[in-house]
């Protein structure tokens, strides 16, 4: 039986006066890939935000139950890049060792282990030959990739990714779902993307976030079912080429 690690229990969530999520449900279990679609404006942040313990429940609860050890971390975040300050003099090896900060606040040296580890990831993902670049001197998919590094260098029990594909190129990007099915094997994957019909060759289930939260326990998902989610996001194949397109969503 699989262990829950996130509970999402009808919880509402939002900003100020606005309620952008309504009574959602949805449980993380270990070893879960699950894909988060959904229209501009749905929510889908909105819920990274909630299960990441950065914004809190109006009603409702969410309860988490990963308790971090020496050699694992709680939870690996991969936010979108347009949120990043590429301005910040940071070195591309400093970014993905700051993923071992604790809450203990800033640490001034690694140990060898450390940086070794820093280094095979960032061989992992191709840019270890710019570990010594400012993140103001990367391509945005060079960037992407250093900031994957820094969410996995902790060997999380958790993954997140909000759009890992955005600005990266097309051969690099079947290598990222190929790792991330590979590191699935060793933990849990919550991925936000637009790009349906990719990631459901390699997400397991799949829920559609359109201010409510509507989960689908399977990574097949038809446009019929799509409507009944109230979920307009139209699904489009092109020979082995897929594609999707978002239509236009007025709330009734």
């Amino acid at each position: 039986m699989k262990e829950p690690l996130i509970e999402v229990k009808n919880a509402s969530a939002g900003y100020g006066d606005s309620v952008i999520l309504h009574n959602i449900n949805i449980t993380v279990n270990d070893n879960d890939f699950i894909g988060i679609i959904g229209p501009n404006g749905g929510g889908k942040t909105t819920l990274l935000k909630l299960i990441l313990g950065q914004i809190s429940p109006i009603e409702g609860s969410v309860i988490n139950h990963i308790q971090p050890t020496k050699l694992r971390g709680a939870v690996g975040y991969l936010p979108q890049v347009s949120t990043i300050d590429r301005k910040f003099p940071i070195t591309v090896i400093d970014v993905v060792l700051s993923g071992l900060m604790s809450s203990k606040g800033m640490r001034n040296r690694f140990s060898k282990l450390e940086k070794e580890s820093a280094e095979a990831i960032l061989r992992k993902t191709g840019i270890y030959d710019y570990r010594n670049k400012t993140i103001g001197e990367l391509s945005g998919g060079q960037l992407q990739r250093a900031f994957l590094c820094r969410a996995l260098i902790s060997n999380p029990f958790l993954l997140i990714l909000d759009e890992p594909n955005t600005f990266v190129d097309n051969r690099f990007e079947k290598e990222l779902y190929n790792l991330l099915r590979e590191i699935n094997e060793r933990m849990a994957i919550i991925m936000v993307s637009h790009d349906i019909g990719t990631i459901t060759s390699y997400v397991k289930t799949i829920a559609c976030v359109n201010r409510q939260l509507h989960y689908h326990n399977s990574n097949t998902i038809t446009q019929e079912q799509l409507k009944v989610y109230d979920c307009p996001i139209q699904l489009i194949t092109h020979g082995q080429v897929p594609h999707t397109v978002l239509k236009t969503h007025t709330q009734q």
